[in-house]
């Protein structure tokens, strides 16, 4: 199979590459730098290609995609994994850090997802994985732009696996929880602190989170091996959370989401018009 998969220069991207090279696929790998690209192309010549490019830049997404198609061959699997993390309190973070952690983590998918899916459709085939975090699923004190973005990802990828369901093209959002990765050294943006107020709060979270850098509880090797896994199976999910850590976190999160539905749920329906039309489910 022919594998695209943005963001490999580290972290859970080069996993995922490695783990679908070492299983014998082709792997087409996208980073922003140069010399990223020459390191990827060494890991397995012949089978391990790799392009320079931004995933904000739309025009460049849809050109490369369209390239690898027309020259290297069909893209049977995407992973969209490009993005980073921002950690800073909501009302001390700029908002131009909001909108440059959507700018990669949400419309960089979704113009990756977006130039992919027309190939996929047409061939009646395809798997499509975008990486969300358990922060799409759950939320922590600090990491509001960064969970922003990834509950974002959740309803976009959820709504196009429905879209697509029909035309052969599966959809998987995986939720890592704490992996081995550069994610909270190099690949984190962190805001200045500036309000005493969120202190207490917030600087044993961070204090925590820096403290086990390293050390994280997640193997992305494994994170590999599972995605290859979803890969095999008839019905593939819809979300996949990898890790202990984020299955807890987030059985708590939506159990708390669960329980104000419960305890809600006369006041939620007091707002109806008794002859009101009723939406299917889908």
């Amino acid at each position: 199979m022919l594998f695209l998969i943005t963001g490999v220069s580290s972290g859970l991207g080069r996993a995922f590459a490695q783990g679908a090279l070492d299983a014998g696929h082709t792997v087409v790998g996208t980073a922003r730098r140069a010399e990223d690209v020459a390191a990827f192309e060494a890991l397995a010549p012949g089978r391990s290609h790799a392009r320079q490019v931004d995933v904000t830049d739309d025009d460049a997404v849809f050109s490369v995609v369209g390239e690898i198609e027309a020259q290297v061959g069909p893209i049977d699997v995407l992973i969209a994994n490009a993005g980073y993390g921002h950690e800073g309190v909501f009302e001390e973070s700029p908002l131009s850090e909001l909108r440059a952690q959507f700018a990669v983590n949400v419309f960089g998918v979704a113009a990756t997802v977006q130039a992919v899916l027309p190939f996929m459709r047409k061939r009646r085939a395809g798997h499509v994985f975008a990486v969300s975090s358990m922060g799409g699923l759950m939320t922590v004190p600090g990491l509001a732009y960064y969970c922003g973005s990834k509950y974002a990802v959740e309803g976009i990828l959820e709504t196009v696996a429905k879209e697509v369901a029909d035309f052969g093209v599966h959809v998987t959002i995986i939720e890592p929880g704490s992996f081995r990765t550069d994610w909270a050294g190099r690949s984190m943006v962190r805001t200045q602190r500036s309000i005493q107020d969120y202190d207490a709060l917030f600087e044993p979270i961070r204090t925590a989170r820096q403290a086990a850098s390293g050390n994280q509880l997640g193997d992305p090797a494994k994170a590999a091996e599972a995605v290859l896994k979803v890969l095999e199976a008839e019905k593939p999910p819809v979300h996949l959370v990898l890790g202990s850590d984020a299955l807890r976190l987030v059985t708590a999160g939506r159990s708390t989401v669960e329980k104000d539905l419960r305890e809600w749920e006369e006041l939620s329906r007091s707002t109806d018009f008794p002859d009101g039309h009723q939406i299917a489910s889908n």
